[in-house]
């Protein structure tokens, strides 16, 4: 069972949306009063919330003045609820939610108990969702009969706790149960995308998560490059990072996978001719293992590159987004020179720039990391590091 909890401003639209009257419904009718406490009897959602205020009256600077909880069990633990069974496993959470206390790691209490139980609220069951999974929500005045204010802090701990004991003590499934149990069916709906992707594509691969029901969370840096991206399915979240065997959905290895999924599109690199003392040529153009791809555009025409996984890795910190102000161009720079672009053509990447007799030499001994390190330090020197505003390294 799933529980969620929070403190809202917007205390009569909360009302309007859990009692069906809010235009946001798509179905007001799949929508039932389970019970009123400390109310009068089927009051509509402005009738509630005139009561509500009557109670908040004395903490008029009150902004999060009700609190709105969901409580979403396993349908196939409801299957047979009437409305008497809902109200029943309400008052139980409620119960749990009020007993809890909330201590930091060295046990002092952070956030005291909540009456709840002596507080105004209304209850109705939802089951409008996809797939007709019904769900409790509940809407909470912050200040209960005798006037206490009901904390808020920490406040989906102690539902999410509520939720697990309730669930613990009926033998059903708890949260974290449902999601670990979920997780394998996320790993194989990704794998089977990205066996299914004939090229690879992060909106291909995004549109078919979509498809699947998921909600899709991109996380991107400042300069809108993808970092990493988290999944949602129902109440339950997946990071990236914690997908797959070795961490193999995680953005920066995503492609990787999908190569190794498909392996006929694994061409050999071409190889570089050796000197003692030269500038390589422009390389890196074919993928290989242990490499990830990179753009670059450069006077309007676009290069892609697979560029050795623990180099990329070597520029990104070398050049950290979070406290370098120009981080892309000294990376794109950094790529230009160490695949030989800037040698070959002798473009300019971003806001600086630098000649052929500028740029460092790759001797035949130098190995990747070595000759990316050179490759950032030039790049350094000719654009310089801009640091960010307010921060320091």
């Amino acid at each position: 069972m799933i529980a969620k909890a929070k403190a809202i401003s917007h205390g009569i639209n909360g009302i309007r949306y859990i009692t069906g009257e809010s235009h946001n419904k798509k179905h007001p009718e799949k929508i039932h009063r389970i019970m009123d406490n400390l109310l009068p009897s089927h009051l509509d959602a402005m009738g509630i919330w005139n009561s509500m205020l009557f109670t908040l009256s004395a903490y008029k600077n009150m902004k999060n003045s009700v609190i709105r909880i969901e409580l979403s069990p396993s349908p196939e633990h409801t299957k047979y609820f009437n409305p008497a069974d809902w109200k029943d496993l309400w008052l139980e959470f409620l119960a749990e939610f009020d007993k809890q206390k909330i201590q930091d790691k060295n046990g002092k209490i952070i956030s005291n108990q909540t009456h709840l139980m002596n507080s105004k609220h209304t209850v109705w069951l939802h089951t409008e969702s996809n797939g007709g999974v019904p769900h409790l929500h509940g809407a909470v005045c912050r200040v209960d009969e005798d006037g206490n204010i009901n904390n808020d802090h920490h406040i989906h701990l102690r539902a999410q706790r509520a939720a697990e004991l309730v669930a613990l003590r009926r033998g059903w499934i708890t949260a974290a149960q449902v999601r670990n149990n979920n997780i394998h069916q996320v790993n194989n709906d990704c794998m089977e995308i990205i066996r299914g992707i004939s090229s690879w594509s992060w909106m291909d691969y995004k549109a078919a998560l979509i498809r699947k029901g998921y909600s899709v969370l991109e996380r991107r840096d400042s300069k809108n490059i993808l970092r990493g991206y988290i999944l949602q399915k129902g109440n339950a979240r997946y990071k990236a990072s914690e997908l797959g065997v070795g961490r193999n959905l995680m953005a920066s290895k995503l492609y990787q996978t999908w190569m190794k999924e498909h392996p006929e599109s694994n061409q050999p690199q071409r190889l570089r001719e050796s000197k003692s003392v030269t500038r390589p040529s422009v390389g890196y153009t074919q993928y290989e293992h242990g490499t990830v791809p990179y753009r670059l555009t450069t006077n309007g025409d676009e290069h892609r590159f697979y560029i050795p996984e623990k180099v990329l890795t070597m520029f990104d910190d070398e050049f950290d987004y979070r406290f370098i102000s120009n981080a892309q161009e000294l990376t794109d720079m950094a790529v230009s020179i160490f695949v030989g672009l800037l040698a070959a053509q002798d473009v300019n990447v971003g806001s600086g720039g630098g000649s052929q007799s500028d740029l460092p030499w790759r001797d035949k001994d130098d190995d990747d990391l070595k000759w990316a390190r050179k490759c950032a330090l030039a790049a350094s020197r000719s654009l310089g590091k801009k640091p960010k505003t307010g921060f320091r390294r």
